[in-house]
C-alpha cells in the first residue's frame, strides 16, 4: 500500500540559459499553457513562470535586475565576503603581533 504523506523533495537541478530560453519561447508561442510545458519537461510551474518573468526583465518589458546584473551582484557579494574575511584575518594578525612586541 502506498504511503499517504509528504512527497520526497526533488533534488535541486540547474539548467542552462539556452534551455530556459527555449522553455520561455515555447510558453510565449502560445501553443501550450505554462502548466503543460512544465509538465511536458518535468519542471515546476513556479520555475517556468520565474524564467518567463526574468526573460521579460532581460528584454526590458518589466522592471528589475537583468540576469547579467544578478550575476554581477552575486559575484560582488562573494568578493565582498572574501574581503571581509581577509580584513578579519589581518586584524587578528595585527593584534597578535602587537601583543608579541610588548
Amino acid at each position: 500500500m502506498e504511503h499517504m504523506g509528504k512527497k520526497k523533495p526533488r533534488p535541486r537541478r540547474s539548467f542552462t540559459r539556452e534551455f530556459k530560453a527555449e522553455i520561455v519561447e515555447l510558453c510565449q508561442r502560445g501553443d501550450r499553457s505554462i502548466g503543460q510545458v512544465a509538465k511536458d519537461f518535468d519542471l515546476t510551474e513556479t520555475a517556468v513562470r520565474e524564467w518567463i518573468r526574468q526573460a521579460e526583465v532581460d528584454t526590458g518589458r518589466r522592471d528589475g535586475l537583468t540576469s547579467d546584473e544578478r550575476e554581477e551582484l552575486a559575484a560582488l557579494r562573494r568578493e565582498n565576503r572574501r574581503l571581509r574575511e581577509d580584513v578579519d584575518i589581518l586584524k587578528r594578525a595585527t593584534a597578535f603581533f602587537a601583543k608579541e612586541t610588548r
